[in-house]
């Protein structure tokens, strides 16, 4: 079966399974373009960054699967695409993931992401309230096949986040990793 007929079956799965979850999932912090709200963290320079954490974004797996870090650690994630779709790193918590899943419909829904590519144009319409689709999170890297992109991030206190692709159908069918934010070492 080809992607392009593949990736409507899988976005079709992926509403309706996870339809309770976006609906009960309430609002996040950030949002697309937006840098402040993280309760978990911020964005850094790479210069702050204290180790570097390669990641590789398969057709629904992440490799590595899980990642841990320090609170008060500054990451610097390089990811790369070597899937045949889409996909995308998005650091958060379960809600968040849930609310900007229904972000990524809208983009598929007016022709901005599809299967295997990007269109960066149609990214940039409005989608109400001035807000766009050009998904310019800093917690977040959004990678056509091949390519990489880097998030440097500080995560300021302990606790469990995801790593996930937000992609329709994609995190319901396993595309997420755990981040795990141990106590600062005294």
């Amino acid at each position: 079966m080809s992607s392009r007929v593949l990736f409507p079956l899988v976005v079709a799965a992926g509403t309706f399974i996870g339809a309770a979850s976006v609906f009960a999932a309430g609002s996040h912090s950030g949002g697309h373009g937006s840098t402040t709200g993280f309760e978990f963290g911020q964005p850094a320079a790479a210069a702050k960054a204290t180790r570097t954490v390669n990641v590789v974004m398969k057709d629904n797996l992440y490799q590595p699967e899980t990642i841990s870090v320090q609170a008060g650690e500054t990451i610097r994630f390089v990811i790369t695409n070597k899937g045949e779709f889409v996909h995308e790193f998005n650091i958060g918590t379960p809600a968040m993931h849930a609310k900007h899943q229904e972000e990524m419909m809208m983009m598929v829904e007016h022709g901005a992401l599809e299967p295997d590519k990007i269109n960066r144009d149609k990214m940039k319409m409005d989608m109400g309230n001035g807000k766009t689709m050009e998904h310019n999170d800093p917690n977040s890297a959004l990678l056509e096949p091949g390519e990489s992109a880097e998030i440097v991030w500080t995560f300021t206190k302990a606790g469990n986040l995801e790593f996930a692709c937000n992609v329709p159908g994609h995190y319901d069918a396993g595309m997420v990793g755990k981040l795990s934010i141990k106590p600062k070492s005294s």
